[in-house]
């Protein structure tokens, strides 16, 4: 059986810290909490745990695996140990949330090392190729799919402002949906607070303002019209 020497881990390692700065460099590219010194760590880490794996497990040091059973153990402790990593990614502000993808990243590129670390060398690549593949030529692709979006809305009407029933009628036109969510009363002015979720689909490129909120806001009528837009829960 052939051994495993010095080179070939000094081969995966230099293979796994190019495969994993490919990585790094695109989600510090895009500002993402886990950039390049991540990734790459993540991947090494992932790496030198099956290079041990193999070292300890296999007999004589050899560089093929012999005895599956045992040496699982070692990557399956670090991808469960890894999902920690991955789930301080993602971050919920509100109704945003964030770091799903990144999250994604720092799970891939730790399953990458272990193809690397395994002696599997094609395998990692074809991995690596995949997954650069799909984080830098579907994110175009995914810019010009339309989506479900979400937005509050939020109309303070005068006392002899539109009925609540033709607001709706004015929102819902061109594909927007309104969705009561509350409605308040102030006594001493007479005026109604109106609260509503909107959702439509579009490109998530799309920042054109709703026709029907131009068409509120000159509308002398109402006193105040807020607009927030978020992601769906």
């Amino acid at each position: 059986m052939p051994t495993l020497t010095w080179a070939d881990i000094a081969v995966r390692l230099a293979l796994t810290a190019a495969a994993g700065a490919l990585f790094g460099i695109n989600r510090s590219e895009k500002g993402r909490p886990a950039g390049l010194r991540t990734t790459m760590m993540v991947s090494l880490a992932a790496c030198i745990a099956m290079i041990l794996a193999n070292r300890l497990t296999l007999p004589a040091g050899s560089a093929n695996l012999a005895n599956p059973g045992d040496p699982l153990r070692i990557p399956l402790g670090v991808l469960s140990g890894m999902g920690f990593i991955g789930a301080g990614a993602i971050l919920r502000r509100e109704n945003l949330v964030i770091g799903v993808t990144t999250a994604a990243t720092v799970w891939f590129v730790t399953i990458m090392g272990l193809c690397f670390g395994s002696g599997q060398l094609g395998l990692g690549a074809v991995a690596a190729a995949l997954g650069i593949g799909v984080l830098v030529g579907l994110e175009w692709a995914e810019s010009l799919l339309p989506r479900e979006r979400h937005a509050d809305l939020i109309l303070t009407v005068a006392s002899n402002g539109p009925s609540e029933a033709d607001i709706r009628s004015r929102i819902n036109t061109g594909g927007f949906q309104a969705i009561p969510r509350g409605v308040a009363y102030d006594a001493a002015s007479h005026n109604t607070v109106l609260s509503y979720e909107i959702i439509w689909r579009t490109r998530p490129t799309d920042t054109t303002v709703p026709p029907f909120l131009r068409d509120l806001a000159t509308d002398p009528a109402l006193f105040a019209v807020n607009w927030r837009e978020g992601e769906a829960a």
